[in-house]
């Protein structure tokens, strides 16, 4: 036999097959009718069941042969020879209407749907037809068919009422889903895509929002009621409660998915997001590990790792999160300078001076490389080499983006140039700061304590340190600088009580600058007894060359 010959030998062979044992079976019979003899098969039925095979048959061949047109026509003809057998009638359907040849699908599902065995889903698909040809009655009697027989079939519903809709029958519309939601045998993808329709006709104003929201949920609730175990079911399921704003309902459901199908793509994604959003980053740390494991070259993960990382406080992990995904895309310039600003919270200068150096042979130097370069010599006590790149960074600023020249960008610079002794670019700095922010209370502070210190311009530091301490008067920093420039005013009696009051709010991190003001504030008080004993404090604290000597002199050690 020729290869071709046998090939299409062995597809008649598998049709008869399929043909013969998919057909659709009739109902139980009753036991009244059980008793009776089946009937016989015709020399008609024989025929029409042969030529159905050879058609069907053909049709194989022709699709295998990539001739889609030719195989059609072959498989309307198995169609129309066997209108018992509904799965080809309806892909015969889809086709033809796919192909934009509604009366001929018509013509294919007509017979098929009057046949003894015929179900909804026939009825359902000759509405489509119906409605694809304009025949808009004859498409809602079809739908109101596939109904009667099949009383859950979701796309029926779905057809009948758009129909209704199209043609401004609202109260049909919406009584065809009031009819849907009254059955109760529905299985979960029923009730869900249900659900979807009443947010559909929401979302076209037929009815209210919130009309929409409490029925989609309730039917979303008859879903999870129906104990389903499919996977893509429950993950339909728990996408509807997140779209209507349920997460505690969808995390359940997610849950439940996870449990039985720990790989199944995009649950632990979603999980995360509940968690994220509901602020419970632990279960969101627990999700991402195992993301982690199952995706240890996704960069995108490890930074939302870290992200939630910092959001804990956990800054270790953070920069070890952060650090793994530079390794895996080291084009990532943000990163950089996110990574950056961990290692100076982390107290690691130097490696934030590193990641720039790197930063800045990849990239085009711009703000943030300068930035954090400056902030990292800073911290590195550099503090005349931080003021240059921070100066070198608003430069940069002024001509690319002003909006990061922010009031703590030059409180960072005020610092800085105070640090370097520059106390004139300092004030200028601080000034520009709270030209942006007239209320920040760190920097009237800083700016009233660097005068106060230095003994110029005493009034304004002390209104200055006046308004910090108004906006924050429990501050133990700000309640010293209150005392301090009193004390430089030549008020130490007014200085005191400030003085106690800032030692009072600092027990729980004792301060020795604090003692050492207090000691000087008592000496001048002549309470030289009570300034020792505020001396020696601050000694035990933290030991420096300058309140050692005012302890000798104050016992006389220093006299000759």
């Amino acid at each position: 036999m020729p290869v071709h010959r046998r090939a299409l030998w062995f597809i008649c062979l598998a049709a008869a097959m399929v043909l013969a044992g998919c057909a659709s079976k009739p109902p139980a019979p009753s036991a009244k009718k059980a008793a009776r003899a089946p009937a016989l098969e015709t020399p008609e039925d024989t025929e029409r069941r042969i030529a159905a095979y050879a058609h069907y048959a053909t049709g194989l061949h022709y699709d295998l042969n990539n001739q889609p047109t030719a195989a059609l026509e072959e498989y309307i003809q198995a169609a129309q020879a066997n209108p018992g057998y509904e799965p080809l009638a309806l892909e015969v359907a889809r086709r033809l209407l796919r192909e934009k040849q509604p009366e001929r699908a018509i013509e294919t599902l007509k017979p098929v749907a009057a046949h003894a065995n015929s179900t909804g889903a026939v009825d359902a698909w000759l509405g489509l037809a119906y409605a694809q040809a304009g025949q808009t009655n004859a498409a809602i009697a079809a739908n109101k068919a596939a109904i009667k027989k099949l009383p859950t079939h979701l796309a029926a519903y779905q057809n009948l009422s758009s129909l209704y809709l199209q043609t401004a029958q609202t109260n049909l519309a919406l009584q065809t889903l009031a009819n849907a939601a009254r059955q109760k045998n529905g299985d979960a993808e029923f009730y869900i895509g249900l659900s979807g329709l009443y947010t559909r006709f929401g979302e076209l104003n037929v009815i209210s929002n919130n009309v929409a929201l409490t029925n989609a949920i309730k039917l979303l609730d008859r879903a999870a009621k129906t104990e389903t175990s499919d996977p893509v079911a429950l993950v339909r399921l728990a996408d509807g409660y997140m779209f209507h704003g349920v997460p505690e309902k969808a995390e359940t459901v997610y849950a439940r998915v996870l449990k039985d199908h720990p790989d199944l793509p995009g649950v632990r994604e979603k999980l995360t997001d509940i968690y994220l959003k509901s602020g419970d980053r632990a279960k969101a740390s627990a999700q991402l590990d195992a993301l982690l494991r199952n995706n240890p070259t996704d960069a995108q993960l490890y930074v939302v790792a870290g992200t939630v990382a910092i959001q804990s406080t956990n800054y270790t992990r953070a920069e070890e999160m952060f650090d793994t995904a530079l390794k895996l895309r080291p084009e990532l310039e943000p990163l950089y300078y996110e990574l950056a600003g961990l290692k100076l919270t982390l107290r690691k200068p130097e490696e934030a001076l590193q990641l720039m150096e790197r930063a800045r042979r990849r990239f085009k130097v711009g703000f943030p490389i300068e930035f954090y370069t400056g902030v990292a010599h800073g911290m590195a006590e550099r503090y005349t080499l931080a003021l240059k790149h921070l100066t070198s960074a608003e430069l940069m600023a002024k001509t690319s983006d002003p909006a990061r020249l922010t009031a703590g960008f030059y409180f960072q610079l005020g610092s800085t140039a105070e640090r370097a002794k520059d106390y004139e670019a300092a004030e200028r700095y601080f000034r520009q700061a709270l030209a942006l922010k007239p209320d920040d209370a760190e920097t009237l502070n800083y700016l009233g304590y660097m005068w106060a210190e230095r003994g110029t311009n005493l009034n304004e530091a002390r209104e200055f340190i006046e308004k910090a301490v108004k906006l924050e008067p429990e501050n133990a920093a700000f309640l010293d600088s209150m005392a301090w420039v009193l004390f430089k005013l030549n008020k130490p009696a007014e200085a005191l009580p400030w003085m106690e009051k800032a030692i009072a709010h600092s027990k729980t991190d004792p301060d020795g600058t604090l003692f050492d003001h207090l000691g000087d504030i008592l000496a001048a008080l002549g309470q030289t007894k009570k300034a020792k004993e505020a001396w020696m404090k601050a000694l035990s604290i933290e030991k420096t060359p300058e309140i050692e000597a005012k302890l000798k002199e104050a016992t006389g050690e220093s006299k000759p």
